[in-house]
Formats: C-alpha cells, sequence, structure tokens
C-alpha cells in the first residue's frame, strides 16, 4: 500500500543523518500479519526464499528487460557513471558504528550495494546515468496499536540533473501500477508462507534482501 513521504521522514531511521540530500520517491508498506518488533530478519530471509526478479509476473519482467536494454543503448549502466565513478558510495558518510557493523552480501545478479544493515533497517544503494538511489527497508509499527510490525520501502533519489528528473516522473506510472504491486503480492505472499515459528527460529540478522 502507498504511504505519504511522512510515514518515512517522521519516523527516526538512521538514514535521515546520512542522505539529508536524498528524495524521498516512493513509501510502501507490506502487510506482515502477527509480526512482532524482533522479526525483521525472519521477512528478509522469507523475502530471499521468494528470490527476486525471476519470481516477478511476466509485466515486471519485461520492463526490467527493456530498462536493461536503453540503459545499454544510452550508456547510463557503464561502470563510470555508478558507484565510485561518477557518484561516491554513501558508506563514505557513515559513522562509525554503521560502518563497522555487519552487512550481508547481495545476491548474485542484483544490482544493488549493501550500506547497512540494523535490526530494524536495511539500506541498498546503486548509481547509474540516471540518479543515485537508496532502497530503504524499515520494520515499523502497523496501523492499530495492536503491537504488530509490518515492513516499509522507502526509495530515496538523488536524480541526476534536470534528466534524471524527467527519468524519475517517467517511469513513476509503470512504479505504481505493476511494480510495486507486484512486489506487494510476492512479498506478502513470502511473509504468509515463511513468517512462521519454525521459519523465525531459523532466521538469521544477516539475511539478505532481494533484488529489484
Amino acid at each position: 500500500m502507498r504511504l505519504p513521504r511522512t510515514a518515512h521522514t517522521e519516523h527516526p531511521w538512521r538514514i535521515h543523518a546520512v542522505a539529508p540530500d536524498f528524495g524521498v520517491e516512493d513509501v510502501w508498506s507490506f502487510r506482515t500479519p502477527g509480526a512482532g518488533p524482533d522479526d525483521f530478519p525472519v521477512m528478509l530471509a522469507a523475502m530471499r526464499a521468494h528470490g527476486g526478479l525471476a519470481r516477478q509476473p511476466p509485466a515486471v519482467r519485461f520492463l526490467f528487460a527493456v530498462r536493461w536494454k536503453l540503459g545499454r543503448l544510452f550508456g547510463w549502466d557503464r561502470p563510470e557513471a555508478g558507484l565510485g565513478g561518477r557518484a561516491g558510495s554513501l558508506r563514505e558518510r557513515l559513522p562509525d558504528d554503521l560502518r563497522n557493523a555487519p552487512v550481508a552480501p547481495e545476491p548474485g545478479g542484483s544490482p544493488f550495494t549493501p550500506l547497512y544493515d540494523l535490526p530494524r533497517e536495511s539500506v541498498r544503494e546503486l548509481a547509474n546515468g540516471t540518479g543515485h538511489s537508496l532502497m530503504h527497508l524499515g520494520w515499523a509499527p502497523a496501523p492499530g496499536g495492536d503491537g504488530e510490525y509490518e515492513l516499509r520501502m522507502a526509495v530515496l533519489v538523488k536524480p541526476n540533473g534536470r534528466f534524471g528528473s524527467l527519468y524519475m516522473a517517467l517511469i513513476a506510472p509503470f512504479r505504481y501500477l505493476v511494480v510495486y504491486p507486484a512486489l506487494t503480492r510476492m512479498w506478502e505472499r513470502a511473509w504468509r508462507e515463511h513468517g512462521r515459528p519454525d521459519a523465525r527460529a531459523e532466521a538469521h540478522p544477516s539475511s539478505p534482501v532481494p533484488p529489484m
């Protein structure tokens, strides 16, 4: 479910101090019935078990395929346009406690680079010719005040000039109508199928997030 930007900006996430120059593009919530405050690693493990793009519906895979083809055609994904090239990694900004904390590696094929992992917060970054983006996953109290928690995803972006801003505006309808609804179905199903007591006993805090 789409949330207002304030659902992210008003929560005391550590990312606020790390990336104050990034704008909040999207905020989305995913229902995890029965989840408690310490179940974030369980959710990450469930997401990993359900895989990434290969498990998405054909429409989502088609959109990503078109994006990668355009990236090759226009050079958006050249190494010099990515992290360490045009854009420096935000790891340079991290305070010592975040920089030294264990971080889970990304699964093979993921375009994201891990930034930091915490018991209720995980951040990955990606840079290319269109901009520098962060995928922030957080574990927050669910509405209703019954003590349950839910997964929230925020996409933070620093566009590459006017072109980057135009690109984000052009792909917004595809994100809202196709990509995020598909993610919702997949990640909420992952919780229903794997967010059980036996899964919680097997979960590990370093469980990586899936590729997007």
